[in-house]
């Protein structure tokens, strides 16, 4: 897997990754979308912020009539609305789904809804509330609700607002405002959640609810579909943006430090315990540009292999793209043409998608070094591609250069030196149906790589 990712780092140099990225529209019309998710098939359900929920179809088109129409139950000052929604991991089966979102008393609910019976493209109107956690004040209410890879629901809470953490919520483990939060969804009697026996509160003094404490106003957090690492960027203050990686297993009962800290700097830390107590974040990025950050996913599908392995970000008030590879190196794309992203998405297949929050358009992430000319050092012609039996190799420089091929998540699969300037051929009739990387090393110590599709 090292290997893998030092690969990328130079790949990314020889292609310019980080200025490649840009976005290209995919679907316009929406108001306010603040979520994109999937459920497991090729659509995607837009939540936006006044309570609807649409469903986007992979040919760009949105259905006519809502998924879910919440409009009466949520209230949308400040930062208020219909935040998050995750899918079931077997609603395929169940139909279930979770929304978070504020009521009509301004107040948090996490509750449960299920899909028609007779309609998949439509929702039925019974809810089932799970919980209700009191807001004193408008901003700070997180949003993001997901599955973790141990199919328990983890539910991003802020501060609860205004401005510093005035009431220390954060760090009281007596209040769910400030913290992720992790229970399990599959009970079907009031209150129709049970807690994880492993959260850390469990049989002693704190809420058996929380999972981590410290958070300042977790808008955005996502799980690495393949590893499980989870990734949350938390709001900063006055000073700082962060970005927090828990790599897999996870660990509970993890501090994330505010109000004591606020990035890796001291906030206010009366009564607080040591920072190395704490856990540190990944990145903290300062305000010189920046003012309230808006966190994606690491890159886990086919199309652009030299994003893979790469976690993408934005700020709200940066038309720039965020990327940290595995060894928590940041880097920033060109400017994109749109500004105030509120969100990311992710489809069935790994593909991400932004959404600009005042223009209503949803825009898919490409990476253009795909298309650069192929006359540079270290690139190749590759064919049949897809291939069944044989891949077939063609270098465009002197001997001495050495091909290599991954599986997605970082496995070496074959291994050898490329000794002329000829057609190679390399039997693939052992590899499974898939996606590869082929990565070419030359003479010169440079590298390129392409996608190969085994059918």
């Amino acid at each position: 897997m090292k290997a893998l990712y030092q690969i990328f780092c130079l790949a990314s140099c020889l292609f310019c990754v980080g200025q490649t990225i840009q976005i290209q529209s995919f679907a316009t019309g929406f108001s306010n979308p603040l979520e994109i998710v999937h459920a497991g098939d090729s659509r995607l359900f837009v939540v936006e912020k006044a309570g609807k929920i649409k469903i986007l179809n992979s040919n760009g088109t949105t259905n006519s009539v809502a998924f879910l129409d919440l409009s009466a139950k949520v209230t949308t000052n400040s930062e208020r609305g219909l935040l998050g929604l995750a899918f079931h991991p077997n609603y395929a089966t169940n139909g279930w789904f979770f929304i978070n979102y504020t009521d009509l008393n301004g107040n948090t609910v996490i509750a449960r809804y299920s899909v028609s019976a007779t309609n998949s493209n439509i929702a039925s109107t019974n809810e089932t509330i799970l919980l209700t956690i009191n807001q004193p004040f408008s901003n700070h209410n997180g949003g993001s609700i997901k599955f973790g890879p141990d199919g328990f629901l983890y539910i991003g809470m802020g501060d609860g607002g205004s401005s510093g953490d005035p009431s220390n919520r954060a760090q009281n483990t007596t209040d769910n405002l400030g913290k992720m939060l992790r229970i399990n969804v599959n009970a079907t009697a009031a209150p129709f959640y049970t807690i994880p026996p492993s959260n850390p509160y469990v049989g002693i003094a704190g809420n058996d609810e929380i999972w981590a404490i410290g958070l300042r106003n977790p808008w955005k957090f996502s799980f690495n579909r393949i590893s499980g690492d989870l990734w949350i960027a938390d709001v900063g203050q006055n000073a700082f943006e962060e970005v927090n990686r828990i790599n897999a297993p996870l660990q509970s009962g993890l501090n994330f430090g505010w109000r004591c800290y606020e990035g890796n700097a001291a906030y206010n830390t009366s009564g607080c315990a040591a920072q190395n107590t704490m856990y540190a974040p990944i990145i903290a990025i300062d305000h010189a540009t920046a003012c309230s950050i808006t966190g994606g996913y690491v890159y886990t599908g086919s199309v652009y292999p030299n994003l893979t392995n790469k976690y993408l970000f934005v700020d709200f008030c940066d038309s720039k793209m965020g990327i940290i590879n595995q060894n928590g190196i940041l880097t920033y794309s060109a400017t994109l043409p749109v500004s105030n992203i509120a969100t990311f998405g992710e489809d069935n297949l790994g593909e991400l998608y932004v959404a600009g929050l005042y223009n209503g358009t949803i825009y898919k992430i490409i990476d253009t070094s795909l298309f650069l000319n192929k006359n540079e050092k270290g690139a190749f012609k590759m064919y049949p591609n897809p291939a069944k039996n044989e891949l077939i190799i063609e270098t465009e420089e002197a001997i001495g250069k050495e091909i290599t091929i991954y599986n997605l998540i970082g496995q070496e699969l074959h291994k050898q030196t490329l000794e002329a300037i000829s057609k190679n051929i390399i039997s693939t009739r052992t590899m499974s149906k898939g996606i590869y990387l082929v990565t070419i090393r030359s003479i010169f110590d440079t590298y390129a790589t392409q996608k190969l599709v085994i059918e």
